[in-house]
């Protein structure tokens, strides 16, 4: 049956369960340009970052069947799986040299391509974000910088903060909620 319109995330990963590779591709394409500043900006290192947002949707191939739109949407399922995979990439390469999980206050990150069209984007992505992040109270931005910026748990965070850790979830999850919407002309390709 012709795909006449928008598939939804749910229906993209019920596809690729039932291995439609070209649902694979719609929900890279869809997904893929909001993951990777993430990444990017956790690895400090665009080539690596461009592995792991593939790795990511290769997981989310393998185990399409594991989604439970109970506990997340797509979205927050791809960026757990992304976030995931860059926080053990960093943890490897820290035991292996010893080295600090970056700063989200640190002034630039991400050494600039070669391509001045791509640093464009990058950058427009990257204040896109960062705006968004601005909009969040304060509690939850502070949350969200220790969960996605520093590579902390859930649990560290609780220890870090004195906070209870149901606490901790509750801001991530609201956080994550207020940022859908200012975030989502990236996923659709907006910017």
């Amino acid at each position: 049956m012709p795909d006449t319109g928008v598939v939804s995330d749910e229906e993209l990963l019920r596809r690729m369960h039932n291995g439609d590779a070209d649902s694979l591709g719609r929900l890279y394409d869809r997904w893929s340009p909001l993951l990777f500043p993430l990444v990017v900006h956790l690895l400090t290192d665009p080539d690596e970052a461009e592995d792991v947002v593939q790795e990511t949707f290769w997981q989310a191939w393998r185990h399409a069947d594991r989604y439970d739109a109970a506990r997340s949407d797509v979205a927050g399922w791809l960026f757990v799986i992304a976030r995931s995979k860059a926080l053990m990439r960093l943890r490897a390469r820290r035991r292996r040299r010893e080295e600090p999980l970056p700063s989200a206050d640190a002034p630039e990150l991400v050494a600039p391509l070669a391509d001045p069209a791509v640093n464009a984007e990058l950058a427009g992505r990257r204040a896109i974000v960062l705006a968004a992040l601005a909009g969040l109270p304060p509690e939850q931005r502070h949350t969200v910088d220790l969960a996605y910026f520093h590579g902390m748990t859930q649990q560290e965070i609780a220890e870090r903060t004195g906070q209870p850790l149901g606490t901790v979830k509750g801001r991530i999850r609201l956080a994550l909620e207020k940022l859908r919407q200012p975030l989502a002309a990236l996923a659709e390709g907006g910017l």
